[in-house]
């Protein structure tokens, strides 16, 4: 497999582990699966229990520390990049755990985005957040 499609899936995966993590802390591991939970709750509780079965009691131990670390954070982006590491290894080392991610998430689909600018001063962009001033003269807008 290769790292760009791990990397997809550990980006596709990071949301559902967060929002599992956040909702059952490390109990996520091992609880059942209730039928009114939410779905992402769910994939996110899928994901980590099928990391989970595939340890030793050793990388089990490990992986109860990290999802414990990251139930207890506040910050949502440490716990995605946490849980996205250890998801990471876990699918480099392990080619039956990827077969099983497989059919749990969606195939990782790539996409190229073209952007083109053309012309003098043109500014191409995908996204853009904020003031783009082209020209000479001008002045920034006040700050709101």
């Amino acid at each position: 497999m290769a790292s760009a499609e791990i990397t997809q899936w550990v980006a596709q995966a990071g949301p559902a582990m967060t929002a599992a993590v956040a909702a059952y802390g490390a109990a996520v591991l091992t609880r059942a699966e209730s039928a009114a939970a939410d779905a992402t709750v769910g994939l996110g509780q899928r994901i980590l229990q099928a990391v989970w079965r595939r340890r030793d009691e050793a990388g089990q131990a490990e992986l109860e520390r990290v999802v414990d670390e990251a139930a207890d954070e506040n910050d949502e982006e440490f716990s995605r990049a946490t849980l996205g590491r250890l998801l990471r290894r876990a699918l480099e080392d392990d080619p039956a755990l990827r077969r099983d991610l497989a059919a749990l998430l969606p195939a990782p689909t790539t996409t190229t985005v073209h952007v083109t600018a053309s012309g003098d001063r043109s500014v191409a962009a995908q996204h853009i957040s904020g003031t783009v001033i082209t020209g000479d003269g001008h002045t920034l807008p006040p700050r709101r």
